[in-house]
């Protein structure tokens, strides 16, 4: 134990200061999706439902991050919501797996019309580093009809911040 509280004070600090892009970008962007959230649907939060489908979760720590004092997703009209029958958007993430493939149907199904889904990484747009495993049933396109795919491994923020951007586009007026 000591051996490593000595080891740890010897190496200081190694993080990196977390950025948002360039300066201002994630505000530009934010307002946006604030201005358009609010003419949209009157006044609510735009309600995004993350769906694990079978992922490694960098996908997962990445959107966690919109959650962070950096991002701040709240402020902008944007809230996750535990149930697929209050959400607007389905945010999908991973392969689907073969245990995961029913599962996500229904939660497609559970979710109100209109249905919109964004596919965020790699793995849910074409299966990514998990192709071709036994495990893995498909792409999210297979099983459910995606309106967004998000390219990257994992996808950063902003880009995901982008994406709901193009949800809200859309959303019936």
């Amino acid at each position: 134990m000591f051996s490593i509280l000595r080891r740890n004070l010897k190496t200081g600090r190694v993080t990196v200061p977390v950025t948002a892009g360039p300066a201002g970008e994630h505000e530009l962007v934010g307002a946006e999706l604030k201005s358009k959230v609010a003419r949209l649907l009157g006044g609510r939060s735009l309600h995004v439902r993350e769906v694990d489908a079978g992922s490694c979760n960098g996908c997962e720590l990445e959107i966690t991050g919109l959650s962070t004092p950096t991002y701040d997703i709240e402020r902008f009209g944007v809230h996750f919501v535990a149930s697929p029958r209050h959400a607007d958007v389905l945010l999908v993430t991973g392969p689907v797996t073969r245990q995961m493939a029913l599962a996500l149907a229904k939660t497609y199904e559970a979710a109100p019309e209109p249905r919109i889904v964004i596919a965020s990484g790699d793995c849910a747009v074409d299966c990514g580093v998990f192709a071709g495993s036994y495990a893995v049933a498909g792409p999210v396109e297979s099983f459910i009809p995606v309106d967004i795919k998000i390219k990257g491994c994992p996808p950063s923020p902003m880009t995901i911040l982008r994406a709901l951007l193009a949800a809200c586009d859309r959303l019936p007026r």
